[in-house]
């Protein structure tokens, strides 16, 4: 296959209480797998194959028009869980630091600023969907919130083109067994699992 599933970089139960065993079970292996498994059943055989996931991302429109839909979905849905996974970790939370700290400052005011403008992009999509903070094109952060499986890389198709450092998953099935419905309450706990150190290396890497 073109692309595999990666291993979850913790065990199950490693963000609990904020994020349930069941939860994060169900999501990386049942959701997660079913996203890999679509996305090489829509390339398999097509100059896709060999592809860089985020180049494939990025020109979207070059697959061919009854590919494209799978591709996006499921391609989307790949990319958006490798890095909600990379991002999170146990014994984490707390407050960035260095040089990521302080391109928070200078886009939002202060942390606070950017949890409160980030929450509320996860909190008001309606439907299914992501929240992110990107490096936009002009080297600065900025917040956005995709619907489905759509992310910042896929230029054309999304009006928040960045490359993404943060994500935050706001599918139902993310939250639904611990919280139900209280979507900001999930949103509340998730800050307690967000893992500072490799946000900022994903910062220095997308501002290259």
């Amino acid at each position: 296959m073109a692309f595999q599933l990666p291993d979850l970089p913790y065990p199950f139960d490693a963000l609990e209480p904020h994020i349930d065993a069941q939860t994060m079970e169900i999501h990386h292996d049942k959701h997660h797998a079913a996203y890999t498994t679509n996305l090489n059943n829509a390339i398999a055989g097509t100059e896709f194959e060999n592809m860089d996931l985020y180049s494939l991302l990025a020109k979207l429109e070059s697959v061919p028009e009854e590919k494209r839909m799978a591709v996006r979905n499921n391609g989307g849905g790949y990319a958006n869980h490798n890095l909600f996974w990379e991002i999170m970790g146990p014994n984490a939370g707390g407050a960035p630091t260095g040089e990521l700290a302080k391109a928070i400052d200078d886009a939002f005011g202060s942390i606070d600023g950017l949890k409160e403008k980030f929450s509320a992009a996860g909190a008001t999509r309606f439907g299914s969907g992501w929240a992110w903070l990107g490096v936009g094109e002009d080297g600065k952060l900025c917040v956005c919130s995709t619907p489905n499986q759509d992310n910042p890389w896929m230029t054309g198709v999304v009006a928040c083109t960045a490359g993404a450092i943060l994500a935050l998953d706001v599918w139902e099935h993310a939250y639904y067994l611990k919280y139900q419905n209280r979507r900001p309450d999930y949103i509340k706990a998730w800050w307690n699992v967000v893992n500072w150190d490799a946000v900022a290396q994903k910062y220095a890497a997308a501002k290259k």
